[in-house]
């Protein structure tokens, strides 16, 4: 039988003008690595983004992405890749080529967790990525079902301690933000509870609204919308300070001083992007978050707009993956 006869890629008139358009292409100048970063970027950008949509991060991280695609003039496109708590979207990136068209949602776990949890981890969380931007921080908040009898950090703790009751503990799963905060706790306040991992925030949510389990930590962004509604009972939060986007609620530090967890919000690029590239993102980036709109969508999250330079940003990552691995140490968590 003959071979069928390959489909033209160029059908119709344009077939005609194919031999133009490569004598023009042959003999143009090729463009020298200043060219093309002024010229950057001529093409949609992806942002590989390790979290689900609707998450706290992927909303934020959304805001940002929309409002660079205008400042650069070109769309950014969010390609959610979830899976094994970031690394995923982490090693894609890493692996990306570096000429701007891909960057990088930070993966707080994975840069900061997943290192101390995860035997050969395919990158280095320090090294492996050119730290771009940081554009917001956000903590997490302690909940507790409304029928415990208890409306601070102080009574939940003496509560605990005292063994009425048999406490239950919601995570997102062993290693994640929501049960390392919570073993921090019991740390701090001498007590024990029972850890019930379950499949994502929104399980875990829904067993302690149904007192199926009794208390939880989560992000800022999911907790305090059920806390105002009466469905949860807010406690108090994990910055270190107080925050005019949790209302009154108190910082947990206030109870035990040096407790604290925020988690940083930013843009990673594959390492070699060029310098030129990298600081037209950062500047864009910086004065989208200082615009009034966006600060208040932000704060609807429960998360705070916060820039930082990219040695900032890495250094404050270092830090946390530090702090991090002594928790995950002194509670015996071992690599999978």
């Amino acid at each position: 039988m003959p071979a069928r006869p390959k489909k033209d890629p160029v059908p119709g008139p344009a077939r005609r003008l194919w031999p133009l358009v490569l004598a023009l292409a042959a003999t143009a100048p090729c463009a020298s690595g200043a060219d093309k970063a002024t010229a950057y970027p001529n093409r949609p950008i992806r942002l590989i983004m390790g979290n689900a949509p609707g998450s706290a991060t992927d909303t934020i991280g959304r805001i940002v992405s929309e409002r660079l695609g205008i400042a650069l003039g070109q769309p950014v496109v969010v390609d959610n890749r979830v899976g094994a708590g970031g690394t995923l979207a982490m090693e894609l990136g890493k692996n990306a080529k570096p000429d701007g068209y891909t960057i990088i949602v930070a993966s707080f776990g994975a840069l900061t967790v997943s290192p101390h949890i995860r035997r050969n981890l395919p990158y280095d969380p320090v090294r492996d990525f050119e730290y771009v931007v940081q554009y917001a921080r956000q903590g997490n908040v302690l909940v507790a079902n409304p029928s415990l009898p208890v409306t601070s950090v102080k009574d939940f703790v003496e509560h605990a301690r005292s063994g009425r009751g048999s406490l239950r503990m919601a995570t997102q799963g062993v290693g994640s933000q929501s049960h390392l905060n919570g073993v921090a706790l019991m740390m701090a306040g001498g007590f024990q509870s029972l850890q019930v991992p379950y499949k994502g925030n929104g399980p875990a949510v829904a067993a302690v609204i149904s007192s199926e389990s009794q208390w939880m930590f989560g992000s800022a962004g999911s907790m305090l919308g059920h806390a105002r509604a009466g469905r949860l009972r807010g406690l108090g939060h994990t910055l270190p300070q107080r925050s005019a986007l949790m209302g009154d609620m108190p910082a947990i530090a206030e109870t035990f001083p040096g407790f604290r967890y925020v988690a940083f919000a930013g843009l990673l690029a594959p390492r070699g992007v060029p310098a030129s590239i990298l600081d037209r993102i950062r500047s864009s980036v910086e004065r989208i978050v200082q615009g009034k709109e966006v600060q208040e969508r932000f704060a609807a999250q429960g998360v705070e707009a916060a820039t930082a330079t990219p040695p900032q940003f890495r250094s404050a990552i270092q830090q946390e993956l530090v702090a991090t691995g002594r928790l995950i140490r002194t509670i015996g968590l071992t690599a999978e």
